[in-house]
């Protein structure tokens, strides 16, 4: 899918109710999950630990972070969308955010969003993307929910 390209609100409000895209497939190895550790300060062994996990967990290895997976959507969402004449963009919340199934050390996650509504908030955009982080050939998603962004443009 080709990447969707935004100039202007007018141009975003037109595509309220419509899938934007799905992002290429970005795998979550095991050195993604130990450097996510080390940045969070969060090496429970269920994620860094790979012998461990081969024998206590029912997961027979590692699982990436939740976290992780969710900071992976600021990448997966520049595959899927550039929007221009922006003075910045910042992130304003999630909503309904929910972890359905753990990634596994290796598996590859991608981005399949829709734009939920868009409101002019004075002259902000307030963006709500209904967003879901799919695990290739996976049939439960690793993370459903809907972000939303605040786009300043020029």
């Amino acid at each position: 899918m080709e990447k969707v390209i935004i100039n202007s609100y007018e141009e975003f409000e037109k595509l309220v109710g419509q899938q934007i895209g799905v992002s290429d497939y970005v795998e979550l190895s095991q050195e993604r999950i130990n450097m996510f550790a080390d940045a969070t300060l969060d090496h429970q062994w269920i994620h860094v630990d790979t012998e461990r996990a081969k024998t206590e967990s029912h997961f027979k290895t590692t699982i990436a972070h939740g976290y992780l997976t969710l900071s992976m959507l600021p990448h997966l969402w520049n595959q899927i969308i550039e929007v221009n004449n922006l003075k910045m963009m910042v992130n304003y919340g999630m909503e309904q955010m929910k972890f359905g199934q753990a990634v596994l050390s290796g598996q590859s996650v991608r981005l399949v969003a829709k734009l939920h509504s868009l409101a002019n908030l004075r002259g902000v955009a307030k963006a709500e993307i209904k967003f879901a982080i799919e695990i290739k050939d996976q049939p439960k998603k690793a993370l459903e929910g809907i972000a939303v962004f605040l786009y300043y443009f020029n």
